[in-house]
């Protein structure tokens, strides 16, 4: 019996002839080539003016919150529930990430306890929208207004996903993509950042290229220190490819949902949302179990593995980690992970795969 992964990429012909271009010729003066070729794809995909490749996701947040002035004694809001990796860059700036509680329907950040955080120390919001799902962007954006905070969006999972029309990402003062191999579309590790403001922009290419400002005619001249998280044109090459096919992918991520979706109609468990004025790239299908019914998240994984079918645990919260302190009055937070499951996701994933999935979500019901 074949092991059903719980995510790998996509990857076909194109994007196996790009980067073997991009090996073979992509030095010189075509060093960049793709590199800029997949910025100004990307940018025009979400509608943005600004992007720049990154070798990762925390690497765009890290610039972004450095070039917004964050620092030490600074205070920024997000969610419990998430990966560390939204974290990560405020403690990297001596900051403090403030973690409040999620909504039950998205698991995203509640923008009601996101505003009673705030303090005079509070300098940005993270929206995270988490396995696709959107955060509530007119509630964070009128919040951020009203209290002259900027508003981030981490958008690493919520690639296909959109909100009143407008792509996750393109909403805040700047957002934060991922391309690592389990991601939608991907160039192997990387990420990006993108916004609307050409400041903000010109601040991160700063910093982005160790400090060096692009229109410093002395050779090797930082003005400051700045950071190396440079995407290859190899991985660019890649990533080209796949935002031409971006269409194609994200349809598959939303068959493989639709068909997990129909199939466990009827029981006691709920799936990523897509309200009425969304799109969801559903990244990573996930179930998540009614509170009053006898449910082992444990069991079920282990269900999984006895068939050779990989599981995701639901991310913890946050605050449970030994680096941070517990929140325990972030009581949807501390109850989603115990009754929640990834499930797999991969491209291609076929409907016999899905149905060996299914049988085993149901028989832990029976």
């Amino acid at each position: 019996m074949s092991r059903i992964y719980y995510t790998k990429p996509s990857i076909a012909e194109r994007e196996i002839r790009y980067a073997a271009d991009a090996a073979a010729n992509g030095w010189g003066e075509r060093c960049y080539a793709y590199i800029e070729r997949f910025q100004t794809l990307f940018a025009e995909h979400l509608g943005v003016r600004h992007a720049i490749a990154t070798s990762s996701c925390t690497g765009a947040l890290h610039m972004g919150l450095a070039a917004l002035g964050i620092g030490p004694g600074d205070e920024v809001i997000l969610a419990d529930i998430n990966w560390i990796a939204s974290a990560a860059p405020i403690t990297y700036l001596g900051a403090t990430p403030v973690f409040v509680d999620v909504l039950p329907g998205s698991w995203c950040i509640d923008p009601v306890k996101a505003e009673a955080a705030i303090t005079p120390a509070t300098r940005a919001i993270i929206a995270v929208h988490l396995y696709g799902n959107l955060c509530d962007m007119d509630a964070l954006l009128a919040i951020g207004k009203r209290h002259g905070i900027p508003v981030i969006e981490d958008a690493a999972e919520a690639i296909g996903s959109a909100w009143h029309g407008k792509k996750a990402g393109s909403m805040g003062a700047f957002g934060a993509f991922s391309f690592h191999g389990s991601k939608t579309i991907t160039t192997g590790e990387g990420g990006l950042f993108v916004t609307q403001d050409t400041a903000l922009f010109e601040k991160v290419l700063t910093l982005s290229n160790h400090g060096r400002a692009g229109k410093e005619a002395r050779q090797f001249w930082p003005q400051e220190v700045g950071f190396k998280y440079k995407m290859s044109n190899i991985q660019a090459a890649i990533g080209c490819a796949q935002v031409e096919r971006i269409d194609e992918l994200v349809a598959a991520k939303r068959r493989i949902f639709l068909y997990y979706a129909e199939k466990l109609r009827g029981l006691p468990l709920t799936m990523n949302p897509e309200p009425a004025h969304t799109v969801n790239g559903y990244w990573m299908p996930t179930i998540v179990v009614g509170e009053s019914v006898a449910f082992e998240r444990d069991a079920l994984l282990a269900a999984f593995k006895a068939d050779q079918i990989d599981g995701r645990v639901f991310f913890w919260p946050l605050s449970m980690l030994p680096m941070f302190e517990e929140q325990t009055q972030n009581a949807v937070s501390y109850s989603l992970y115990k009754r929640a499951v990834n499930l797999p996701s991969y491209h291609d994933l076929t409907e016999s795969e899905m149905d060996r999935v299914i049988r085993k979500i149901k028989e832990a019901f029976a």
